[in-house]
């Protein structure tokens, strides 16, 4: 075999071999930074609950650093604006999920602003507030629960319908576009949601709760794949020079 014959062959081996490996350790890499965000997370579920991030923080905060934090916050529920977000309750581990809404309800904060709260959920009978009547608290309050970021739309989300006030995205925009908050006067909305605990309502609805802390995590398995075609590129290789060597 000419030596540029088995150079060029060679060469495209090498670059494809150190791009495989790379990725194979950048899924690695990744996979390690995903448990460490999850045991900060676990952690941070057991300690006791901090107040809400202040006004002034808030367009600074990283998605990754507001989901899961335990929070409290203080202020008064603007029932009258509530919107509702699909979603499926499940009452019991391997149950049947039920259909109906996340009941989001704005919260005027004591020190200004507003923040979306996910009060928890009720099925479709009881999506109109009269028929939860005892749980429209009027008054300053305490909540408390686990802030969340927002969701972007996709290919397969249903319209939200605007007029009715029925979303199937975490959409916190184009919530509180809908809900015209910032018409309100009453300062900044901010760029979270505050999902709040398991602390029964009056009348039992909406059940709180309902947040399911999840993490997909299939760093290693990607990186396998790497790592596999990364061989397998050098066996074929391998093959070919072994057969090719004395052409």
């Amino acid at each position: 075999m000419t030596r540029s014959r088995f150079l060029i062959p060679l060469v495209t081996t090498v670059i494809i071999e150190i791009t495989l490996i790379t990725l194979g350790v950048w899924q690695i890499e990744r996979r390690d930074l995903k448990h460490a965000l999850i045991a900060k997370v676990e952690a941070g579920l057991k300690a006791p609950a901090n107040p809400l991030p202040a006004q002034a923080a808030w367009p600074r905060l990283p998605a990754l650093e507001i989901d899961y934090q335990k929070v409290f916050a203080r202020g008064t529920f603007l029932h009258e604006r509530e919107a509702y977000l699909y979603m499926l309750y499940v009452a019991e581990a391997g149950g049947e999920p039920t259909p109906g809404y996340a009941v989001i309800t704005p919260l005027q904060l004591e020190e200004g602003g507003i923040v979306l709260v996910n009060r928890g959920f009720v099925p479709t009978s009881k999506l109109d507030p009269a028929s939860r009547a005892q749980a429209q608290t009027a008054g300053p309050l305490l909540v408390t629960g686990l802030l969340r970021s927002g969701e972007k739309r996709n290919w397969f989300s249903p319209d939200d319908q605007w007029a009715k006030k029925l979303f199937y995205t975490r959409d916190l925009t184009a919530i509180s576009q809908a809900l015209a908050l910032n018409k309100l006067d009453k300062g900044p909305v901010a760029p979270f949601l505050l999902e709040a605990d398991a602390t029964q309502n009056a009348g039992g609805w909406p059940k709180g709760g309902q947040t399911l802390v999840q993490f997909t995590e299939n760093h290693l398995q990607y990186a396998l794949t790497w790592f596999s075609l990364a061989l397998g590129v050098l066996v074929l290789f391998a093959v070919w020079y072994r057969q090719n060597r004395h052409a």
